[in-house]
């Protein structure tokens, strides 16, 4: 399935390294580039496009207007995916991307451009109505829990804390299993006992990425 994208980065040379990148993906069609919060808009209301591709900080203010789009066009246009740049891994923004849910949403760091395959893979996931969220801050998230001395996060085993993390970022239950070299039952096993533990109930039920994230939202917004 060939998705489009409409590409939302101030900086010229990073939006045209983006753009020579996925003009690359067969899959991966750049109906527009913008550089600012202005023209993004303008872009998706007239193209419609499946994702939109955009940095955290554009014109005018240069503070959280990728965040601040992702955050509108849930009401907007909830059928278009948001995908969301950084230069650092900020949980901040993070827990904001995820905050109204984790459908159609993805957090990358921007070093993620020079791996096109993981960049197409993501634009693909989040237009499919997926969640997907760049491992290192997944790690901020979960070692943010771990200082807040939060029992049920204690409660996880090594495995289990390792296993999350890579439900969050998206993989499926035998691409985790032959990433970890166990068997697909046994990732089976772990992913229950984490929501058990952490009363989430049914990860099939509430959704997998979408259950995690919003969990680590919640906590994070209690602190």
């Amino acid at each position: 399935m060939t998705i489009r994208v409409v590409l939302g980065e101030d900086s010229y040379l990073a939006r045209e390294g983006i753009r020579r990148v996925l003009e690359e993906e067969e899959d991966v069609d750049i109906v527009a580039t913008c550089a600012d919060l202005d023209s993004l808009h303008t872009a998706v209301q007239e193209l419609r496009p499946d994702v939109v591709l955009t940095d955290i900080r554009m014109p005018p203010t240069n503070t959280d207007e990728g965040i601040s789009l992702a955050a509108e066009l849930r009401s907007t246009h909830p059928d278009v995916g948001v995908v969301v740049l950084s230069q650092y891994a900020e949980s901040v923004y993070a827990k904001r991307l995820f905050e109204a849910g984790s459908d159609r949403r993805g957090y990358l760091l921007k070093e993620r451009i020079s791996e096109p395959a993981e960049l197409s893979r993501a634009l693909h996931v989040v237009a499919g109505g997926g969640s997907i969220v760049d491992p290192r801050v997944v790690e901020q998230l979960l070692t943010a829990q771990q200082h807040r001395e939060d029992p049920r996060l204690h409660t996880l085993t090594g495995r289990e804390r390792e296993i999350l993390a890579l439900v969050a970022e998206g993989w499926s239950n035998p691409v985790i299993a032959e990433r970890l070299q166990i068997t697909k039952r046994a990732v089976e096993r772990h992913i229950h006992s984490i929501f058990s533990k952490l009363d989430l109930g049914d990860p099939e039920v509430s959704g997998r990425v979408k259950a995690a994230l919003l969990y680590l939202a919640a906590e994070a917004r209690q602190a």
